[in-house]
């Protein structure tokens, strides 16, 4: 079975079609991207996908739409849009494609899924109001990001509307890549995280070979002893606390106050650290020129901390 069509609706569009296209158009890279309202194109067929329109949801047909009733649901209850109907079934060929281990492909999935698909579903069903973050960031949501490159009400020109959906497709496929990239780098720096708080031992300090995220490592570890986080930057050496979760700036212990918002000879002094550089306001991270000029300054704020 060869696909030669991905089947979308015409007129404007919404995001879930808009993503919907960019996994499928990355897994049957030689289908022609269609979109009409023409029965003949959106009844189900093997050379073809049919997504957001057709009034039917049959993966085995490959017809995914959920405007008909009853409408597709996640066992949770929640709505489905086009958009998690065709990543519940594409997504795991999706990561194949784009070179994600099989090691990690489930983990990826769920979380793309929860963190990026569920609310794009969310919001095209009305299932969330989007105003409830406040009237500033309603529409700065993925979603209407995305919406908004639609064509303006009076453009008339013929094609417009393919036009600017094919104008907004690579915008789209860089918001996925970009999630997808980056849920794939944060487990591959867990797996480097892990072995270097097994290298620190009982230490305060947590070295790192290079600036990567690392508390969801911690977490996992367990390896609540550790306080402050080191790694190289450039020609420079980094200091950074340790937040105490997602949500907050809190950390588990702070820089000194003497520290906060110095640089070079001043910061110098007032740690006692030659090489010492920069200590932001916020005292979560500070700057030194060295290794050991980073591991001192580690060791000054390990001790204020324990001691406070």
């Amino acid at each position: 079975m060869t696909i030669t069509h991905l089947v979308t609706h015409s007129g404007g569009f919404h995001a879930d079609e808009l993503l919907s296209s960019v996994i499928l158009t990355q897994l049957f890279p030689d289908a022609t991207l269609t979109r009409t309202r023409d029965k003949a194109w959106i009844t189900p067929a093997e050379d073809r996908i049919i997504y957001d329109v057709g009034g039917n949801f049959d993966a085995e047909a490959q017809i995914f739409d959920h405007h008909q009733r009853p409408n597709p649901l996640r066992e949770s209850g929640q709505p489905y849009s086009s958009f998690g109907l065709v990543w519940a079934k594409y997504g795991r060929d999706y990561l194949r494609a784009m070179d994600v281990p099989d090691y990690d492909a489930d983990a990826i999935w769920g979380s793309f899924d929860r963190g990026f698909v569920l609310p794009v579903d969310l919001v095209d069903n009305g299932a969330v109001n989007t105003s409830e973050a406040g009237p500033m960031f309603a529409g700065l949501t993925l979603p209407a990001l995305l919406e908004s490159l639609k064509t303006v009400f009076d453009d008339n020109e013929e094609g417009a509307d393919d036009r600017a959906f094919m104008a907004a497709l690579p915008v789209a496929r860089a918001f996925v890549e970009a999630q997808i990239k980056r849920k794939a780098a944060k487990l591959r720096a867990e797996t480097m995280v892990m072995a270097a708080i097994e290298a620190a031992g009982e230490g305060r300090v947590l070295e790192l070979s290079m600036g990567m995220p690392f508390r969801a490592g911690i977490d996992k570890a367990g390896a609540d002893h550790l306080l402050f986080a080191i790694c190289p930057r450039g020609g420079d050496w980094t200091l950074s606390t340790i937040r105490i979760g997602d949500d907050t700036f809190d950390n588990r212990a702070d820089l000194p106050a003497a520290w906060a918002g110095l640089t070079d000879e001043a910061l110098e002094i007032a740690s006692g650290v030659t090489g010492a550089k920069f200590c932001h306001n916020g005292r979560f991270i500070a700057v030194a020129a060295s290794r050991e000029a980073v591991l001192k300054m580690a060791d000054l704020a390990v001790a204020e901390a324990l001691a406070g």
